[in-house]
Formats: structure tokens, sequence, C-alpha cells
């Protein structure tokens, strides 16, 4: 039922002037889910506080409640059409005073950690942009068809918004750079294997993928009420410096059970990683960085190693906030292993002495739909110095793409492997005494695959054409002048 509702609210939106994409349906769903969402979060408070004997008081008032603006229900339940708001006027209702009221939490709301305060985020960055009253009543008469109360509700609608995300990211535009494929981000997961009591943390958070897959593995250890907790409150933590991708990022930790998510909308590279002490840091590092960003040089005054490249200023921010004995999987462009600028040579011996980079998965092109990049992921232990490097190269019989995308079965060998770095015809190890001591270059070069194909340089192919034309002519003027 759930999957066959969000088909119709996309059709809905597709014929209204306002929404002209993929992620423009994303943000209008996501603003009107979590308000039911919260409408049935504020019930099951209601009803454990009953039973506890425990007063409650509902974090929105009458008027901007759920049940008073977005449904009035006459005896038998159904929806009053008499009563309930629709066109002009319940479009001029939320974006005039629903909107204007809910943005103000995050001014009255007592610390950044709370769902108030999260709340007034919320709806201080998005805005509704659905132009026809019409429509948006019968996205909210759906949405409204839709439970949060049991277990298995709530985890079938965490994987619907997931897909809907997906979707989103494979549509290309402004929405691919917030997701990365989840078969990666699990493999990526189990390597790193996060536990309870550990700090996880994403400084580049997107939507969220990373840190809910973390919540999604660790949760499956035994735990008591207060690993809960620990899980809930204490567990991940995150940065996003994009507000409509930490919009969706917070929404999708909530529908994935975390109902206060330490995410901080900031752009973390602001941040002089200099003043980054202890406290600030974390166990677990688990985190996609954007492709291809340029950074002003007033920011890259932040890092002791300057390079426009925003990328591999994320890369000095994680090893910086990493705790000692902290681990990361971080995926980046593979022009990282072979760059020979002064930037790019310096951050490969920084890494190279102050981490243990154990690993590196070097994945194909088309892992990321529409970036058009190739990138590579760096797993590594902070504390101590890097002796032997495990590679492995993923090599699939089939190009990767919307059609046919990355999975978790794709990567099995290598999570095998990984565990004791065995050589095979796709991976291989290095002793890092064996690198050039200049350059630090990483390249990925299999010694173990007899079939590879050599790219050439493409000076080297014109020169090459140069020659065959000239050859060309030479012969077809030799036949003229035999004729």
């Amino acid at each position: 039922m759930f999957e066959q509702i969000f088909k119709r609210i996309d059709d809905i939106l597709w014929k209204d002037a306002g929404c002209g994409s993929e992620l423009d349906y994303v943000q209008q769903t996501s603003w009107i889910l979590f308000l039911k969402y919260l409408d049935d979060f504020e019930r099951d408070k209601e009803v454990s506080a009953e039973l506890s004997g425990k007063p409650y008081k509902r974090i929105l008032s009458k008027e901007f409640s759920w049940e008073t603006w977005a449904v009035q229900k006459d005896e038998n339940g159904n929806l009053d059409h008499h009563k309930a708001l629709t066109g002009d006027d319940l479009r001029d209702f939320v974006n005039n005073k629903l909107f204007l009221y809910l943005k103000k939490f995050k001014l009255s709301a007592e610390s950044p950690d709370t769902i108030e305060y999260k709340i007034g985020e919320i709806f201080g960055e998005l805005r509704n942009t659905i132009e026809s009253g019409y429509n948006l009543r019968e996205v909210i008469n759906l949405i409204d068809q839709l439970k949060f109360q049991t277990s298995e509700e709530k985890h079938e609608m965490s994987h619907l918004y997931e897909s809907k995300i997906q979707n989103m990211g494979n549509a290309g535009r402004n929405g691919g750079e917030y997701y990365t494929p989840r078969p990666l981000i699990k493999t990526i997961v189990k390597i790193v294997n996060p536990e309870i009591g550990e700090k996880v943390y994403d400084g580049a958070v997107g939507s969220a993928g990373f840190l809910v897959e973390a919540f999604e593995h660790m949760k499956k250890e035994d735990r008591s009420t207060k690993a809960d907790e620990i899980l809930q409150k204490k567990t991940f933590y995150g940065k996003e410096k994009k507000g409509i991708a930490y919009i969706i990022g917070i929404m999708n930790m909530i529908l994935h059970g975390i109902e206060s998510p330490n995410i901080v909308h900031t752009n973390t590279l602001s941040e002089n990683i200099r003043d980054i002490q202890e406290k600030d840091r974390f166990n677990v590092v688990l985190t996609n960085p954007p492709f291809g960003g340029k950074e002003r040089a007033e920011v890259q005054q932040n890092f002791p190693i300057k390079t426009g490249e925003t990328a591999f200023l994320f890369l000095q921010h994680f090893i910086k906030t990493l705790k000692a004995g902290g681990r990361a999987g971080i995926v980046i462009k593979n022009t990282f292993l072979s760059n020979t600028d002064n930037a790019s040579c310096s951050l490969r011996k920084h890494l190279l002495e102050s981490c243990n980079l154990h690993t590196i998965l070097d994945l194909p092109g088309g892992v990321f739909s529409g970036a058009g990049v190739k990138t590579v992921v760096l797993f590594f232990e902070k504390g101590k110095p890097t002796k032997d490097i495990w590679y492995y190269q993923l090599n699939l019989d089939r190009n990767l793409g919307k059609t046919n995308p990355l999975s978790e079965k794709d990567l099995e060998e290598f999570v095998k492997l990984q565990k004791t770095k065995k050589d095979s015809e796709n991976s291989w190890k290095i002793n890092v005494n064996d690198l050039d001591s200049e350059t630090y270059d990483l390249s990925v070069k299999n010694p173990n695959k007899k079939d590879d194909f050599v790219l050439r340089e493409p000076n080297e192919i014109i020169e090459e054409m140069g020659e065959l034309d000239r050859e060309s002519g030479e012969i077809l003027a030799r036949l003229r002048g035999g004729v």
C-alpha cells in the first residue's frame, strides 16, 4: 500500500507547476510526511505518558496540529470535506501561517539537539512549492493514510523514503550529489564495523546514508535500554552545508528511528582544523565528501595543506577529527592516488605517516550515476604509520549504470578477502617502502590481472593518427602516380 501511495503522490506532483524534478518531489513529500510522522510520534508519547501516569504536553499547538489543519474527521473517522481546508485557502494557510509558526521553533527550542530545534530548522529551510491547493489537498489525504505506529510500518516507510532519495540521485541534476549507492555504503560499514559506545561521524552528511546504515548495523547487537539511549543520543553526528541536503538527511534519520539527529547545518570546511580538540573527535568516520568542488583562499587557510580541491580539504578534516585508534572508510576520486601537484603529494605523505592506510578499494566507472568520475575507498586507522597497503580492484563483467547498478553481491569477494587481505586475481599488497619517496604515488596497478587493457595517453594516440594519415597520403599519392 505504501509504495502505491508514493507513486500516486509523484503523479500528482508531476502535474503541479511548482514541481519540476525528482528533487522537488522529495522535498515536498518530505515536509508533509514529517508533519504526519510528528503527529503519530506525539500520539505515541501521549499513550506512554498516560500508561505511566505522567502528563504530556504536545509540541505543536492545537491550531497547527495535523488533526486540525490537515484533516478534519467526522464522527466515523472519515475526512469531512466541508471542514477541511482546500484550494487557495489551504495553500495560503500553509504558506502564510503554518511555515511561519514552525520555523519559530528554532529560536524557542532549549537546545540544538531537541526535536523542537529540528522542526524550526526544517521549516526555516524548506518552503511549499506546490502551487495548486487542490493538488496539496490530494497529497495530504494520501499521506494521512500512512501510519508510523508499529516497527514494521516504520521500517517499510524508511525504506520507501530511501528509494525516493535514490530516485532523486538517479535523476541526476542537483540531486545526485546527495546519494551514495546503498550497496557501497553497506560494504564500507561492514569493513569499518562501528560498535555501540563509539561515536560515528560524517562531516559531509548529505542524505545521511552512512549514518542510517551504521545505525542499522549497530542496532543488530544485543542491547539494553541504556544502549538504546546511547544509540539515539550519543552515537551519530554529522554536518551539512547545503540546506536541502540537510533537511533530507534529518528526515531520513528520523524515519529510520533516530528521533533527534545530531546533524548541524554548517560548512564543515569553515572550521579551522587547528582548533579541533580531543572532545571534538570521533571513533569512526564514514563519508563520501563532494566530488570536484573548489574552495576559496580564505577556506584553504583553515588547513595546513592548502588546496582548492574540496575533497582533499575534507580528508584533512577527517584525519584530524579521528581519535587515536579511530577508523575511517572514505570515498574519494581516484585522482587522489596519483595527482603530482605539491598538495596531493603532501596529503598522501601525511595520510601514510599519521594513519595505517590498510585497504584501498578501486571501484569501476558508473558506480555514481551521472557523476562521471572513478572513485576509490580509503580504509585507515589513525595513530600508527602505514606499512603495507592491500588493494582490491572491483572488476565486473558488465558496465554499471542506472539500469545495471552496483549490488552487494558484486562486493562479496572484497568483503571476504579483506578479512585476511589475501592475494587474488583482483587483489594484491604493496609495502610502503616501495613507494616513490617524493610523490608517494598510490596508483592502482594490478600485477595479477593479465588481460588488463592499458589506456594510452591522448597525445600518443593523436601522434599515431597523424602518422597513419601521412602513410595513407603517401599510398594514395603512389597509387595516383601509377595510374
